[in-house]
């Protein structure tokens, strides 16, 4: 194992994890109203547990997690909510569209992390490798959920209705 080559990885990856939680929290908030709020929140609680559960793993590997790369993964979260989205003062659908799409690969992201530290795993003798299988199904159902709520969000935001029906007339 190389110990600085893992202690980099696993504090980028607190980083993501940080704005991940940050977003997902947004995200949920800004919808909390809608059908799918308590679908968001499920989704914001699961990564916050996934960023606790990766710091438990940093504690178990003997990694101390890096302040500045926490607090650069927080900020980063909040610039990138300064971007153009077609309005001046409020939420645009395509904000909901990009911060989605974004959480997506946060989310991929987090699954690779898991699936790359399970040859560690069984290696260290530290942790054990079903925990990790569990991590990465529920990446993978969080993906799901995700997709499934960007085509909602796509459909609404980019796709044009007619209100005269499905075949352009009554």
């Amino acid at each position: 194992m190389h110990h600085k080559s893992l202690q980099i990885y696993l504090n980028d990856h607190l980083a993501g994890a940080t704005a991940g939680v940050e977003l997902s929290r947004r995200i949920a908030r800004a919808h909390h109203s809608s059908a799918r709020a308590r679908e968001l929140q499920r989704l914001a609680d699961d990564i916050t547990e996934d960023r606790e559960s990766l710091l438990d793993l940093m504690e178990l590997l003997e990694v101390r997690p890096h302040r500045y790369k926490v607090y650069g993964g927080w900020a980063g979260e909040k610039v990138a909510r300064l971007k153009p989205n077609g309005r001046l003062y409020h939420r645009s659908g395509l904000s909901t569209l990009i911060e989605l799409e974004t959480l997506r690969l946060g989310i991929q992201g987090k699954q690779q992390l898991w699936q790359a530290l399970t040859p560690l795993a069984s290696g260290s003798g530290r942790f054990e490798a079903s925990r990790l299988d569990t991590l990465k199904d529920r990446a993978k159902d969080q993906m799901t959920t995700v997709d499934a709520l960007h085509r909602t969000a796509a459909s609404r935001v980019l796709v044009l209705h007619d209100d005269r029906g499905p075949e352009g007339g009554a």
